[in-house]
């Protein structure tokens, strides 16, 4: 009897001793996590088609330029499952008409902060599926119009998004594909009346400004595609980019579509902390591998 107890005294100590050892292996593990930040910086050119019946019932085309900032990181909470995007867009498009006696410009901005849960899948595949938040700020200039030549452009959304992405070697070369759409779902954007100036929006008439979107009345698709070419700690990236935007409200009906080559350079930083010790053995994980 006193064997038997003392063996499962022995027993005991064992399982608590090794769930303590996997407890601290685990708290050492999350410690010596690293999240390296994978930002882009890039550079747009390519076409684009505007029209706004507020302004104008003419169609124009012509040049779009912009320039653009994307952040990738691993989330803290879980890492290995979950990703956050920040993206942060200028846009620029300078159109004329079909005689080329009139020009339309269109400036705008647009930020987004995002969390997608990715899968990897086997030989180098990976996707994620997630929602954004973002907001889209403009304006339209037409200068032939003396009385009304500007329409603004604002909107909040809640956006589904979701990428597929390969990381292989091309011709020797370490490369990372992605593809990703974005799709606003919901939110709210504002127009004027037809016909509506500005002034009078100026001197108190705030009503029937904002408005519902959804896909009945306000639709935007962006499309990205990228390939990073690793050439060490600093990598190329080129790409492509089709933007299409649609709403119709209070008789506006707004277009701008646009279709841009990407350029820029992209890479992976570590920050450090100089007042911790620097741990020798970390486990890396990384927002596109």
């Amino acid at each position: 009897m006193r064997f038997i107890k003392r063996a499962t005294i022995f027993s005991i100590l064992f399982y608590i001793q090794a769930a303590i050892t996997t407890s601290v292996a685990a708290t050492t593990d999350t410690l010596n996590i690293v999240r390296p930040v994978m930002s882009a910086y890039t550079l747009r050119a390519g076409s684009a088609y505007l029209a706004d019946t507020y302004l104008t019932p003419i169609k124009y085309s012509g040049l779009n330029i912009g320039i653009g900032y994307e952040r990738l990181q691993a989330m803290k909470f879980n890492p290995e499952r979950w990703v956050m995007q920040l993206k942060f867009n200028l846009n620029i498009d300078r159109t004329l008409n079909k005689v080329k006696n009139a020009t339309m410009w269109y400036a705008g901005i647009d930020f987004s902060w995002g969390m997608m849960h990715r899968w990897r899948l086997n030989h180098g595949f990976s996707i994620g599926a997630g929602g954004s938040a973002g907001v889209d700020v403009g304006c339209l200039y037409l200068n032939r119009n003396g009385n009304n030549p500007a329409s603004a452009k604002a909107a909040i959304t809640v956006n589904a998004t979701g990428y597929a992405a390969w990381n292989g070697n091309i011709w020797k070369i370490p490369v990372t594909l992605r593809y990703q759409p974005t799709l606003p779902v919901i939110g709210a954007f504002f127009s004027p009346d037809y016909g509506e100036l500005y002034y009078e929006i100026y001197l108190g008439n705030h009503s029937g400004l904002a408005h519902c979107a959804w896909w009945g009345n306000y639709f935007k698709l962006d499309n990205t595609i990228t390939a990073d070419l690793h050439f060490g700690s600093t990598s190329l990236r080129l790409g492509y980019q089709c933007n299409i935007f649609s709403s119709k409200v209070n008789h506006i009906v707004t277009h701008n579509y646009t279709h841009a080559a990407i350029i820029g350079i992209s890479g992976e930083w570590i920050s450090l902390n100089p007042r911790n010790k620097i741990i020798e053995r970390s486990r890396i994980i990384s927002a596109t591998y």
